[in-house]
């Protein structure tokens, strides 16, 4: 089941996404520390910034993926994807794809035409599944973040989901 999350899933919120930070912190731009530091208060205008969708099995959260909309008004047709994570043991059982899904519907659904996110370079697994999922590469930041005091490569990439409506 992928649900989104209300103002009222603080606890559910709070728990897929230190987990993500935890169990995969090369993923992530942001640390565990960045996040545990954060008032509640700070947590929930995180949540409502934009659409957070979690997986779930069992009512147990699994997954999560966020979404921002630009909020220029030349640039609201693009939106970003944050957050992005299933745990290991849900890797490849379809739940990373129906996640995703429950996001693009979202996004047509609001008039967004463009699809946007980064990924570390030395994360081969994220790469291989959005390029399966339709993603292509735009372009690289050098040493777009430090992980244990390394630089990393940021992959930025893109999805068009209007153009996929007008092939159907």
């Amino acid at each position: 089941m992928i649900r989104t999350l209300g103002i009222d899933d603080l606890a559910t919120f709070k728990a897929i996404r230190l987990e993500a930070l935890r169990t995969e912190p090369a993923a992530f731009a942001s640390s565990v520390n960045d996040w545990e530091a954060l008032p509640d208060e700070e947590w929930r205008k995180r949540l409502v910034d934009g659409p957070v969708f979690v997986a779930f099995k069992d009512e147990e959260p699994v997954g999560i993926l966020g979404l921002i909309r630009q909020r220029a008004s030349k640039m609201a047709h693009r939106a970003t994807l944050i957050m992005v994570y299933m745990r290991s043991s849900e890797r490849g059982k379809g739940r990373s794809s129906a996640l995703l899904d429950t996001a693009v519907a979202y996004a047509r659904e609001n008039g967004i035409r463009q699809l946007e996110l980064a990924v570390s370079a030395e994360n081969g697994a994220a790469l291989q599944f959005y390029r399966r999922e339709g993603f292509h590469e735009a372009g690289r930041i050098p040493a777009g973040f430090l992980h244990d005091n390394r630089e990393i490569d940021e992959v930025v990439m893109v999805r068009r989901i209007n153009d996929e409506e007008q092939l159907r």
